[in-house]
């Protein structure tokens, strides 16, 4: 897979295929440009370089339709203050109008494209209008790794008509530091892995058995891991139908000589709210009508003892209801035991994102994954289209 920086880019039209899948509020203002920002260092390399850049993006789910609720105007707007230039906004992402428009670029100028699923053909990674994006640009470029499990026009279907293609500097870094992780990490390697569900991160588990030293369970699925040992666990989060799963985990575990952890205590309460009364109890002691919302001290105290001289840490998924503050504690503190630790740190997923800048220690983590099903999928060791797709016809240029 080639990366921007092996191609000539001058006088070439370069198509991006960015992420600018931002969060608005109802006046359709972006309340979080992370994204945007994020590709940033391709966009300048691309103008820098003196070329025309063509960038592209979707917006939430519009369904093939277009509606100005998903349009990408906005992001025209702040990507230009963040540029300190203006983003020419084109009304569409093919067709004639589009055409003329990037014909008359110069180089150097950027113009970003409507919602690309405003158009039914992107999600279903449809040939003809992979092909009327092509007819775009000379060079095409993907930066967009938070879509890259998706097979889609714009980074699929398109490298079969674009010459030259490669990867951005978002999606090779992410890609890099993924690999310096999984393929051949220093250890100790431990994963730490969170949320709601065990059915959502069952193939997550199953690989990092494989490949970690020590696996770290906390959250919501951190309950029925607990039910599988045979204690009650009161009206926290359980999957039943997954009891077998996680005792063959568990098993697994054994066999691999991995060191699995899991809660000792949690916190509790009969709701999760904030106004709500809380209790810490010893994990096999949860009461009939309470719930299990976050790590207890002692669970704090023993995960982060298991981060103490480690060389990788991976991350994916709080340990409790962190966004109400009586359940906070526990993901905050391993937050900063990670960002503590030295190790190489890959977090990955929105929820795990924000914790990690809540706590205020985003500056000591090595990279900050910008994809939450991406990097998922990355973890339970699937392939990625859209980096095939560069593999397989990347390579000209």
């Amino acid at each position: 897979m080639k990366c921007i920086d092996q191609i000539n880019l001058k006088d070439k039209r370069v198509f991006i295929r960015c992420d600018f899948n931002v969060p608005m509020d109802k006046q359709g203002n972006i309340t979080d440009d992370a994204r945007i920002r994020a590709h940033l260092p391709t966009i300048n390399y691309a103008t820098d370089a003196g070329s025309k850049v063509i960038l592209a993006s979707h917006l939430g789910r519009p369904k093939g339709k277009k509606s100005e609720e998903f349009s990408l105007r906005p992001a025209a707007k702040v990507l230009s203050g963040l540029l300190g230039k203006e983003v020419i906004f084109a009304d569409d992402c093919i067709g004639e109008g589009v055409e003329k428009a990037v014909s008359n670029m110069k180089d150097g100028d950027v113009i970003l494209l409507e919602n690309l699923r405003f158009h039914s053909g992107e999600e279903k990674n449809d040939v003809e209008f992979a092909g009327k994006l092509a007819r775009l640009c000379d060079v095409y470029i993907d930066d967009a790794f938070a879509v890259s499990h998706r097979k889609a026009a714009s980074n699929a279907a398109i490298t079969e008509f674009v010459k030259s293609c490669a990867a951005g500097f978002l999606l090779k870094n992410e890609i890099e530091y993924f690999n310096k992780a999984m393929k051949n990490p220093a250890r100790p390697f431990v994963a730490i892995i969170g949320g709601a569900k065990v059915s959502d991160k069952i193939g997550v588990l199953e690989n990092l058995l494989e490949k970690v030293d020590t696996l770290i369970v906390g959250g919501g699925m951190a309950f029925t891991f607990i039910r599988a040992m045979g204690y009650e666990t009161g009206n926290s989060l359980c999957e039943v139908e997954m009891l077998d799963k996680a005792r063959t985990i568990m098993e697994k575990a054994k066999e691999k000589k991995v060191n699995l952890c899991l809660p000792v205590d949690c916190v509790i309460a009969e709701k999760a709210a904030a106004d709500t009364e809380v209790r810490v109890c010893k994990i096999e002691e949860i009461p009939k009508d309470w719930m299990g919302l976050d790590i207890g001290p002692g669970t704090i105290s023993a995960f982060s003892d298991a981060l103490r001289g480690v060389k990788t840490i991976i991350w994916n998924g709080p340990m409790g209801v962190f966004e109400l503050e009586p359940f906070s504690k526990g993901t905050f503190s391993i937050a900063a035991s990670v960002a503590k630790s030295g190790a190489l740190s890959i977090i990955g997923g929105g929820d795990t994102d924000l914790a990690v800048h809540r706590a205020g220690v985003s500056d000591k983590i090595s990279y900050i994954s910008t994809g939450g099903g991406a990097f998922l999928e990355l973890l339970e060791g699937k392939t990625m289209p859209a980096v095939e797709a560069l593999e397989n016809n990347g390579g000209n240029s």
